[in-house]
């Protein structure tokens, strides 16, 4: 259900009081498989804080976003990401649900991955997988969304991981893509760097990579990075 414009101001402030008391959402699971955050702006209050880990000076600059203007989705979307990374995944899953339903097709396909990341992290594979299918759909050419289905194939020990990695590599020729990508946890980069590393063909900088992620705190990617160190 959409919230109304009334019901997104009063959600912005209770959550900024949860927040700053260290409330955290209990629905995140421990046996999830995390992918990546998207942003709709690279730039702008909240975007640089939020990449950086600076969640309580990202969160104030959408909020400034949403509060002058709270038709804006792409600031809703990104706030979401914020209150995701915060621990709030009921409140960003309701935001992200009202940029589904009434953003432009490039915020949809940001909020649509967004959902499929709160999906995967709470160990709901089929409905992340669905989310970021349909992302894909609305414009298969975005390198984010191929690189978000690339991360949740790789973390499902999907054969077609590699295919989708090396599809989301050529979309990302540049590099461009990397600053709209969020990562909830250094294994999640570190996850996005071996595998990119090793879609660019670079095996010695991704097997550093996937040994690093071995050693780290997330079950499912440390299973990831030892079936890639375990290829011939």
């Amino acid at each position: 259900m959409s919230l109304s414009r009334s019901a997104r101001l009063v959600l912005l402030p209770v959550l900024a009081v949860l927040t700053a008391c260290g409330g955290q959402d209990p629905s995140a699971r421990s046996g999830g498989y995390p992918v990546v955050g998207v942003l709709v702006s690279a730039s702008g209050p909240g975007s640089a804080e939020v990449r950086s880990g600076q969640l309580a000076a990202a969160r104030f600059g959408f909020e400034s976003l949403v509060r002058g203007d709270p038709e804006r989705m792409d600031a809703l979307n990104d706030l979401a990401v914020a209150y995701h990374l915060e621990g709030h995944s009921e409140a960003a899953r309701q935001l992200l649900d009202e940029v589904v339903a009434r953003g432009t097709p490039r915020e949809q396909q940001a909020a649509l991955v967004n959902l499929a990341d709160l999906y995967a992290g709470e160990g709901f594979l089929q409905a992340a997988q669905a989310h970021v299918d349909a992302a894909r759909e609305i414009d298969a050419a975005r390198a984010e969304t191929a690189w978000a289905q690339a991360l949740l194939a790789d973390a499902r020990g999907d054969v077609e991981a590699s295919r989708l990695a090396a599809e989301a590599q050529r979309l990302d020729a540049d590099g461009g893509s990397r600053r709209f990508l969020v990562f909830g946890s250094p294994e999640e980069r570190i996850h996005f760097e071996a595998l990119s590393a090793e879609a660019a063909g670079d095996r010695p900088f991704a097997l550093s990579r996937w040994r690093e992620l071995r050693a780290g705190r997330v079950p499912s990617l440390a299973q990831a990075a030892q079936r890639h160190l375990a290829e011939p």
